[in-house]
């Protein structure tokens, strides 16, 4: 009698790293790649939420590594990726799930502080990001980078945070056109309104249970991260 057969995941093999990965869609995308077969890298402030996210991983049959870190202290989190650059020897799927909603009011009252903390999450730590991930990515076989983004565009009492995405959009546009010519494929996924605690902190009188839970664009970000993917430089929304 023949043994059933193994079933072969399409990330076997792969690593991957999720930052905001503490909840929302961050801990959707964090477990549905680690069901995919990835081990994943998980990054975020809050080690007690990284935990429960792990938990979930686990339940899910597949592996993590906890990496609790602030982005947006300057050096942390380059000694983080240079570590882990060492640990594991690659990088094959960097998912940026990590934002701020920061302080919304009239563009006149908008502080020096309110400003920069919402550029240091949302724009930032970006860039940051990109620049010690590039060479990892470049070298995998199927380098994949997918950055969550999405904001209500000329909205009143929205500046500072629609201006550091609009940011990040502009940002990783030009680096997809940069590497249009490599393996690597990086795009962008507006999720929409979800079922998360930033949703909830931005519209108080919203009734979650009407809003979509972050499975819906954890499934399209998983898409975009397959080694079949060809999409790039591009927004896509579910």
């Amino acid at each position: 009698m023949l043994p059933p057969a193994t079933e072969v995941k399409p990330l076997a093999s792969k690593v991957a790293l999720v930052t905001g990965a503490s909840g929302g869609l961050g801990r959707a995308v964090a477990v549905k790649l680690a069901a995919a077969g990835a081990h994943v890298v998980l990054l975020a402030r809050t080690v007690g939420r990284l935990e429960e996210t792990d938990d979930a991983v686990r339940a899910a049959g597949g592996r993590a590594t906890l990496c609790p870190l602030d982005l947006t202290r300057p050096g942390d989190l380059e000694r983080a990726l240079a570590a882990f650059g060492q640990r594991f020897g690659r990088l094959d799927i960097l998912v940026s799930a990590a934002a701020t909603l920061g302080a919304l009011g009239p563009a006149h009252q908008i502080t020096d502080d309110a400003w920069r903390r919402s550029f240091d999450t949302n724009l930032n730590a970006a860039l940051r990001l990109i620049r010690m991930a590039d060479p990892m990515l470049r070298c995998a076989l199927a380098g994949r980078a997918v950055f969550a983004t999405g904001y209500p565009a000329a909205r009143a009492y929205w500046g500072a945070h629609a201006a550091s995405k609009a940011g990040l959009e502009a940002l990783v546009l030009a680096w997809a056109a940069e590497t249009a010519r490599t393996a690597l494929r990086v795009n962008l996924v507006d999720p929409g309104p979800m079922r998360t605690r930033l949703r909830a902190a931005a519209y108080p009188g919203e009734n979650p249970e009407a809003l979509p839970s972050p499975d819906r664009a954890a499934d399209l970000i998983l898409g975009l991260t397959l080694p079949n993917c060809a999409t790039h430089g591009e927004i896509h929304r579910p």
